[in-house]
C-alpha cells in the first residue's frame, strides 16, 4: 500500500464523528496528570532527609535520575511506538510509572532502593508515557496542532496540582514511605486506564472541510522526513537546544520549589507544598496558552518571548522575598517552561511532518535528558555549596539571554531550491521527449 503523506493539503477526509478526537484528547491529559505527578518531588526532600538522614543533594540526585531515564526511553518509546502501536506503550508506561513510585516505599535507609525504583523504573514508564499522547493527538489535530499537544503535555504540567497537596496531606497523617505507596497505587491506575484508549486514526485521516492557511503552510516542512533524515539536518537539533535550554531554567525552580519558598519566603513546609501546588497550574497553564500564541503568531516568536521573559525574572529573583511574590515569579516561570513541551512537538511536527512524529520528538527527549537531570543538580550544589540561589539564578538568568539568538535563526527544512528545480526540468524534459515505436 502506497504511504501517504500526512503534510499534504489534499488528504482524504474520513465519517468519523469529530467528538471521537476530543475523547482521547480527554484520556491522554489524565494519562498525562499521572505522569507528570513526578513534579511534586520536591515535597518529598525535606521529610525524606528529616527521616532517613540522607543530605539535600542525595535526595535531590532522585529527580535527576528519574528526568535522565525519562530522557533515555523517551526515544525507546517513539521507536516501539511505530512497531507496537500506541495503546501497548502506553499502557507498559502507566504500569511502569506507578510500580515504581510504588516500590520506592521499601527505601527505608536504602538510598539506592530509591534510585532503582523511582528513579529509573519510574522515569522509563514517564518517557516511554509521554511521547505517546503527543505522538497520538497531533496526527488527530492538524488542524489545531500547536493547541493539541498544549493540551496533550499541559496534563503532565499540571499533575503536580492534585500530587502535591494530596501527598503533603498524606505525609502529615500515614508518613513518607507509606504515602509513596498509595500514590503509586493511584498513578498506576489512571495511567493504565487512560493508556487503554490511545489509538491513532486511520490511515490519511483529517478533520472534514480542513485545509491549512497559508501562514501554516509557510512554517511547515514540504514533505514528511523519517527520522534518519530529520537527524541530518541542523533545525533537529536547533529544536533540541531551544527545549534543553528553556528546561535548565524552568526545571532547577521546580526541583527545588518547596525548599526556595521556606527559605526565601519563609513560609511552613504544609504552605510551602500548597504553593508548589499553586506553581504547578503555571506549568500546565503554559503548555495550553504558549501553544495557543504559537498557533497564532508562530512557534519562533513564541520561544523568543518565553525566553526573554524568564531572563527578565531570573536576574531579578534573588531580590524577591515576599512570598505572594515569589509564588506569582514562580508561577510565569513555570508558565514558560511548561510552554515549551506544548510548543516542541508541534515544532517537530511542523518542520519534520506528522507521520514520524513520535520517534523523531521522542529522540529529542534524549539531548534534553542531561540538562534536565544535571540542571538540578547543579542548581542544588550551587545553593549548598555558596549558602544562597544568587549564583544558580544569574547562571540560568546569563544562558537564556545569549540564547535569545536561537528561535530568531531556525527555519524550516527546505529541499534545496536547485534540486527542485532540476527535478521539475527534469520531469518536464523527459514529458516532452516524444515516443519512437511504442517506446519513450
Amino acid at each position: 500500500m502506497p504511504s501517504v503523506n500526512l503534510s499534504s493539503d489534499n488528504l482524504p477526509s474520513t465519517n468519523l464523528p469529530s467528538t471521537h478526537r476530543w475523547w482521547i484528547a480527554l484520556a491522554g491529559f489524565c494519562m498525562q496528570m499521572s505522569l507528570g505527578s513526578a513534579y511534586a518531588w520536591s515535597v518529598f526532600r525535606i521529610p525524606l532527609v528529616k527521616e532517613f538522614g540522607w543530605s539535600i543533594s542525595q535526595v535531590s540526585f532522585t529527580f535527576s535520575i528519574t528526568w535522565l531515564f525519562l530522557g533515555f526511553s523517551g526515544a525507546l518509546g517513539g521507536l516501539w511506538l511505530n512497531r507496537s502501536g500506541p495503546r501497548v506503550v502506553g499502557m507498559v508506561a502507566g504500569l511502569m510509572w506507578g510500580g515504581g513510585v510504588f516500590l520506592a516505599s521499601f527505601s527505608a535507609y536504602k538510598l539506592w532502593w530509591l534510585y532503582v525504583t523511582y528513579g529509573v523504573i519510574g522515569g522509563i514508564g514517564l518517557g516511554m508515557g509521554f511521547v505517546v499522547p503527543v505522538a497520538v493527538l497531533v496526527k488527530w489535530f492538524p488542524d489545531r496542532r500547536g493547541l493539541i499537544t498544549g493540551i496533550a503535555v499541559g496534563g503532565f504540567g499540571a499533575g503536580a496540582l492534585v500530587a502535591a497537596p494530596v501527598a503533603g496531606r498524606l505525609m502529615q497523617s500515614l508518613g513518607v514511605l507509606p504515602t509513596l505507596m498509595c500514590l503509586g497505587v493511584g498513578y498506576a491506575l489512571v495511567a493504565v486506564g487512560s493508556g487503554y484508549f490511545m489509538q491513532n486514526p486511520p490511515e490519511g485521516w483529517r478533520p472534514a472541510g480542513w485545509t491549512p492557511s497559508a501562514a501554516q503552510v509557510s512554517q511547515r516542512c514540504d514533505r514528511d522526513y523519517s527520522l534518519r533524515e530529520a537527524l541530518r539536518t541542523w533545525q533537529w537539533w536547533a529544536i533540541c537546544a531551544l527545549l534543553s535550554i528553556n528546561t535548565i531554567a524552568g526545571i532547577s525552580v521546580v526541583s527545588q520549589a518547596a525548599p526556595i519558598f521556606q527559605e526565601l519566603g519563609k513560609v511552613s513546609a504544609v504552605t510551602a507544598a500548597t504553593f508548589v501546588g499553586v506553581i504547578s497550574v503555571g506549568n500546565g497553564l503554559g503548555r495550553v496558552f504558549w501553544s495557543w500564541i504559537s498557533d497564532v503568531t508562530s512557534r519562533k516568536a513564541a520561544f523568543f518571548a518565553m525566553y526573554l521573559i524568564q531572563a527578565v525574572i531570573f536576574w531579578n529573583f534573588h531580590s524577591i522575598s515576599s512570598p505572594v511574590i515569589l509564588v506569582v515569579a514562580s508561577f510565569i516561570i513555570l508558565c514558560c517552561y511548561g510552554g515549551a513541551y506544548g510548543i516542541t512537538p508541534a515544532f517537530a511536527a511542523d518542520y519534520f511532518g506528522p507521520r514520524h512524529v513520535g520517534p523523531i520528538f521522542g529522540l529529542m527527549l534524549l539531548p534534553w535528558a542531561f540538562p534536565a537531570a544535571f540542571g538540578p543538580l547543579l542548581f542544588a550544589y550551587l545553593r549548598q555549596s555558596t549558602g544562597g540561589y544568587n549564583q544558580a539564578l544569574y547562571l540560568i538568568a546569563g544562558v537564556l539571554s545569549v540564547a535569545l539568538i536561537l528561535p530568531v535563526l531556525v527555519t524550516p527544512p527546505r529541499q534545496h531550491k536547485a534540486a527542485k528545480e532540476t527535478a521539475v526540468a527534469a520531469g518536464a524534459l523527459f514529458e516532452a521527449v516524444p515516443e519512437v515505436d511504442g517506446e519513450a
